[in-house]
């Protein structure tokens, strides 16, 4: 069977066909870098995505900060993180770096503040 691909690695975005077979990678075209390639494997055997979102923040500034995963997280569980996120409000100040949410869905990633956000003046 033949799969395409866009590999989300770096900005150059290489569409790539696979050829796959029982589940396992044969051939791989498309890709200007080794990275194309641990991408598609990577998502025959376990797709992991990283999230950007944003948080309410009470008594800000602003009336959100933007938030990030720490790390990847299944991609499967996406729609659990999201869910949690949006659950999630801060109070200000909030400061880059700061965990607003630990264990998002049980994934074992933080959400992560990602803008300052201060108190209104």
């Amino acid at each position: 069977m033949t799969r395409e691909y866009t590999c989300i690695i770096c900005p150059i975005g290489c569409d790539m066909v696979a050829e796959i077979e029982d589940n396992e990678m044969i051939s791989l075209t498309g890709n200007n870098c080794a990275k194309g390639r641990s991408y598609v494997q990577q998502e025959l055997t376990d797709a992991m995505r990283t999230l950007s979102t944003s948080v309410v923040v009470k008594g800000g500034e602003l009336p959100v900060a933007s938030v990030r995963l720490n790390r990847p997280v299944p991609k499967a569980s996406l729609f659990k993180v999201m869910a949690e996120a949006k659950k999630v409000i801060l109070l200000a100040p909030v400061r880059i770096g700061q965990v607003a949410l630990k264990d998002v869905a049980g994934t074992g990633a933080d959400l992560v503040v990602s803008k300052h956000v201060d108190v209104i003046h």
